[in-house]
């Protein structure tokens, strides 16, 4: 690659002051948050428009650059880091910063990608609406990042994925064509729905430079309780007991093990067990309404109250405000975070269908601790959409490196078990670089040629992200 030249002619279209090439600027942009990518690129670009990331996409297209799509690069799966080939340019979305409009009347707000989700959130709070997708990088993380990889957080139970949240896109194709799709009709059946193929499309198929999305009526009850129960089977049944009695009133269910409440205790500044004594397993529940007048704190008591009756609850902190409520949060939120102290930790980001998760626990923590003794599971996650973060510690005292080279063998004890149970080996994460190569053992043939004949339509010369996914 001719860097000077391609630079330069960069920094005609964007400014010589966002086309980044020295190593100190571009060191933010190339390493991946768990470190298992260090990128090489020979520049970082920074446009600041729709029409930029245009002129920019058609310059690279003309002359065959390879682009890499960013957003706040808080992604889990590399697919926002160049190669260590350095033959690929790193594009930033990050001072596309823009709300371009609120509608509260419409519940619906249009805004450029690269708002971070806590800004969105507070803009959406301005007016007395609720942008309910809620991660643990909330604070960094980008929407068009959310969108390109369709996150889910812990708002999927009552609100959906990502991708239930979006009505219209923006988007900037690898030719530098501008796709004005920022529609915010609820209804629109007229042909494909042409923005379902950018959200999770992890930057391969255009570039997401604004997005319409859906608010919510924001909330005005909200109760929440952490829970001590003794294993995964009677959480089961304590959804099962919440989800009938609260329906959608139930807007969080998330499950945490002694080991993952032990780490938050050691590593997590500002956390503290909500219950006196120890147990093995606890859930965070919470329950929201919009009418002041349901009687949320009742209806959670009730909950509970039968789930201790039936023995399926041993122990439970109710918050008494919106601050112990948060405290609760935080726990959950630090969850990833604290096993990073701990040492090394292999990741799987699976689900199974809801009813299976006591045995799939079982059998996936067995199999794990049988194949590296002393290793400890730290399963977490969305228990009411059925999506478990099943990370693994590695045993006290072990070589970091040498534990986490046994990666790919422990991905497959575990993704095999989750084929067992019908689930998915990528939940919310999406697939990049890290689950790329697992892809042709849990799709059918004709879903994979599906996928290469969509991305050779849209990108024919593999200009966009090429390696990741497919």
């Amino acid at each position: 690659m001719e860097r000077s030249s391609h630079a330069d002619s960069f920094a005609e279209i964007i400014g010589a002051a966002h086309v980044l090439t020295s190593p100190d600027d571009q060191a933010p942009f190339l390493t991946e948050w768990r470190d298992l990518y260090q990128g090489v690129t020979p520049m970082v670009l920074r446009p600041g428009s729709t029409q930029e990331v245009s002129a920019v996409m058609t310059y690279a297209c003309q002359q065959g650059l390879k682009i890499v799509p960013q957003g706040g690069n808080t992604g889990l799966v590399g697919g926002q880091i160049p190669q260590e080939s350095g033959d690929e340019i790193v594009l930033s979305l990050s001072r596309l910063n823009k709300v371009r409009s609120v509608d509260p009347a419409g519940f619906t707000i249009t805004v450029e990608a690269g708002v971070v989700l806590e800004a969105l959130q507070n803009e959406a709070e301005k007016v007395d609406r609720l942008f309910p997708l809620a991660l643990g990088s909330q604070g960094s993380c980008q929407i068009g990042g959310n969108i390109s990889t369709n996150a889910g957080g812990t708002a999927v139970l009552a609100y959906g994925n990502t991708r239930d949240l979006v009505l219209g896109l923006e988007v900037v194709l690898p030719t530098g064509e501008i796709w004005n799709g920022l529609r915010t009709l609820r209804k629109d059946n007229t042909g494909y729905d042409l923005k379902q193929l950018f959200i999770g499309g992890e930057g391969t198929l255009g570039i997401i430079t604004a997005a319409a999305l859906k608010l919510f009526p924001k909330p005005k009850k909200l109760e929440a309780a952490f829970i001590g129960l003794p294993d995964p089977q009677a959480a089961l049944k304590l959804f099962s007991l919440a989800k009938a009695q609260a329906g959608p009133v139930l807007t969080g269910f998330e499950i945490m093990p002694r080991v993952g409440l032990e780490f938050c205790l050691r590593h997590l500044e500002g956390s503290r067990d909500p219950l006196e004594n120890p147990h093995d397993w606890y859930i965070l529940m919470e329950l929201s309404s919009a009418s002041e007048a349901f009687p949320v704190r009742d209806l959670l008591e009730s909950i509970l109250g039968e789930a201790f009756e039936e023995e399926l609850v041993e122990d439970a902190a109710f918050a008494q405000n919106l601050s112990q409520v948060q405290d609760f949060w935080h726990i959950r939120h630090g969850m990833s975070e604290v096993q990073k102290p701990e040492g090394g930790s292999i990741k799987h980001d699976v689900s199974v269908p809801v009813a299976a998760i006591p045995d799939f626990l079982d059998k996936a923590m067995a199999a794990v601790e049988s194949l590296v003794p002393g290793c400890r599971p730290v399963p977490f996650g969305h228990m009411g959409d059925g999506n478990i973060h099943f990370n693994v510690s590695q045993p006290v005292g072990a070589d970091k490196e040498s534990y986490l080279a046994g990666w790919d063998e422990m991905n497959a004890v575990v993704h095999g078990i989750v084929h067992d149970f019908g689930g998915s080996i990528s939940a919310e994460h999406g697939i990049g670089r890290l689950k790329r190569d697992l892809l042709s053992q849990v799709k059918s043939d004709i879903e994979l040629d599906l996928m290469r004949r969509i991305k050779s339509a849209l990108d024919p010369s593999n200009l966009l992200n090429p390696g990741r996914v497919i």
